[in-house]
């Protein structure tokens, strides 16, 4: 989003202040954003909505969880062929043990 919120003072300050970078996609490139949008629609259904959080604390270690254990391991990637990064990575792994 290119909003007047986003490239406003206050915004970059409240940047600078965490130590953080803005980034903000070309002018009418949608497709920018569309890799975050998919994830947080994925993150949101299978965290956020199923059930209620009790504190901050147990909502953030649910996240991490998913994040580790499921999404980044066992989400099937088109740029793996279809596999999970752990079935890339053991084929990989016994093609250079096979090659050694």
């Amino acid at each position: 989003d290119r909003g007047s919120q986003f490239r406003s003072r206050k915004q970059a300050r409240a940047l600078h202040r965490h130590g953080l970078v803005g980034s903000m996609g070309r002018v009418g490139a949608a497709g920018d954003n569309a890799a975050m949008e998919s994830f947080f629609a994925l993150l949101q259904k299978n965290v956020l909505n199923r059930r209620s959080w009790a504190t901050r604390q147990d909502l953030r270690i649910a996240i991490v969880t998913w994040i580790e254990r499921t999404y980044h391991r066992r989400r099937r990637q088109d740029r793996l062929g279809r596999l999970t990064p752990i079935e890339f990575e053991t084929i990989m792994n016994n093609n250079l043990a096979l090659a050694a």
